[in-house]
């Protein structure tokens, strides 16, 4: 298995993923907001423990901790618990891995963490690596269990590696791979809320589409969907009510997108555009490119994924009974309201930086960062033309979110950094606070500002001829990031006074 600090660290992260996955508990999220919450709690959770068994004192029931079905309960003394890790090489997929994790709280030994890859062995599907602590008999008796298993092809046990402290985060594009198969579903097959909960047939072809993303890698061409009569029904009526709305409560940046999308990229009612031409079309505009997602990310990889100017993309389109409102991003939502948005040349490059800030930071601040891409991104207004004009792709992809976002009823304050990121919000109904900021300009100077503020062991910088990221930590690294400033101070220097002497010759 993985050895060095950075992959340990990785399988730490992986963990509360997995964890999410498998607790049916309060903790099934629907927003980045909460996906961050959660990781914060879990993570906490996590070094009260590894603190409490390394000093060899036993928990108390005031240092519950979790167990591997979800529920809090106590670990034994140091004296008498060992901490090992096991991998397990499954033969059958991910299906098995909740009865394989039943057999965990049945001779009550603890996952501390846990991940998933696929195997480079031919005759298995995936391997699980689990970090545990139990005793000593609690552990022979799981072992000798699972060696009995049917489903598990090999089994290996190892002594336990020590964490590492630094967060891991993708180095390069093709990184972002790892960061897509341990999501967090509100799926219409787990949760009895959901529009197409009672609806066997829309269920069945969401998971047809999720898994089009789940098997897709960096470099390949996004698979395109052909889409069934009732989605783009679906996708038809949320279009015309929208654009209807749109040249009175949009911005202009959003309106001349728009406008040159339906134009390139066949935007229109009886026609969903497939993500791979769009990818195209943002791509030559910015940068910006899609990748196809199954479900909602942690907060940390969707984040990780805007700082490589990836924008990850679900294809499946919400449940035709309520088009007008999504309990999940759907593509109508994305097409609709980010396109648009991450195809401007300004706003791109205030994502993108939002997503650089975001990695190395530590949990807490991962959620006021998640809090900042909700208020601006998601739901933000702008100053304009005399009055407020959206901009946020949550407003601008739903008509009576838009409509009551401009409306009387709702609070708007100010854009302040510091105040909007720990600012309650709502993802069950409409907004009843947005913040109103005066400029996109002003917008990103603030979040620079406020992005400088936020502790992490090192700076971190972007380069686009390689797609990837260089943590600022050693001198080579700083002076050559120095040097390309200086070029290009040169450069706009040179630009600036050809400028100037044109204009004394006019």
């Amino acid at each position: 298995m993985m050895t060095t600090d950075t992959e340990s660290a990785k399988r730490r992260l992986a963990f509360q993923k997995s964890y999410s996955l498998e607790t049916k508990s309060s903790w099934r999220r629907k927003s980045l907001i909460e996906d961050a919450k959660f990781d914060t709690v879990t993570n906490a959770e996590f070094e009260k423990r590894e603190k409490t068994l390394s000093r060899g004192d036993s928990i108390t029931e005031e240092d519950e901790v979790f167990s591997s079905n979800g529920e809090a309960h106590s670990v034994p003394d140091k004296e008498a618990a060992q901490k090992i890790c096991l991998v397990l090489v499954l033969r059958d997929g991910l299906g098995s891995l909740s009865r394989i994790l039943k057999t965990f709280e049945n001779s009550k030994v603890d996952i501390s963490h846990i991940e998933s890859r696929p195997s480079l062995r031919s005759e298995a599907a995936f391997e699980i690596y689990l970090r545990c602590n139990g005793q000593k008999n609690a552990i022979t008796v799981l072992t000798n269990t699972l060696k009995q298993s049917s489903s598990i092809l090999d089994l290996t046990v190892t002594a336990n590696d020590e964490e590492s402290k630094d967060v891991w985060f993708p180095r390069h594009i093709a990184d972002l791979d790892k960061c897509n198969h341990l999501v967090t579903k509100f799926e219409p097959d787990l949760d009895y809320d959901h529009p197409g909960f009672a609806d066997k047939v829309y269920r069945q072809r969401r998971q047809k589409i999720a898994d089009i993303a789940f098997n897709y890698r960096h470099g390949q061409e996004i698979p395109r969907v052909e889409y069934v009569e009732d989605e783009i029904k679906t996708w038809g009526h949320v279009y015309s009510q929208l654009k209807r709305l749109l040249p009175t409560h949009a911005c202009r940046e959003y309106l001349h997108v728009f406008d040159i999308l339906e134009r390139e990229c066949g935007y229109c009612e009886n026609r969903i555009p497939q993500l791979q031409d769009v990818s195209n079309f943002m791509r030559k505009r910015t940068g910006f490119q899609l990748r196809p997602v199954s479900g909602l990310l942690s907060a940390r990889d969707f984040l990780a994924s805007l700082a490589f100017r990836v924008f990850q993309c679900t294809q499946y389109v919400r449940h035709g009974s309520k088009p007008d409102h999504s309990p999940e991003p759907d593509c109508i939502h994305e097409l609709l309201g980010h396109v648009p948005m991450l195809a401007d040349r300004r706003f791109a490059q205030f994502s993108q930086e939002i997503g650089l800030a975001s990695l190395g930071a530590a949990d807490e601040d991962i959620e006021k960062i998640a809090t900042l891409y909700w208020f601006t991104v998601e739901f933000g207004l702008l100053k304009q033309d005399g009055g407020l004009r959206a901009y946020g792709a949550g407003a601008l992809s739903s008509y009576g979110e838009l409509l009551h976002a401009l409306g009387d009823g709702p609070k708007k304050l100010p854009f302040d950094p510091e105040t909007t990121a720990v600012q309650e919000y709502t993802d069950d109904d409409f907004q009843p606070i947005y913040f109103v900021v005066e400029s996109f300009d002003d917008m990103q100077t603030k979040m620079r500002q406020y992005a400088a503020k936020i502790k992490r062991p090192y700076e971190v910088v972007y380069d686009p001829y390689t797609e990837t990221i260089e943590p600022k930590k050693t001198k080579d690294v700083i002076s050559s990031v120095a040097d390309n400033i200086t070029q290009e101070l040169n450069n706009l220097r040179c630009a600036m006074e050809k400028i100037t002497s044109i204009s004394v010759k006019s």
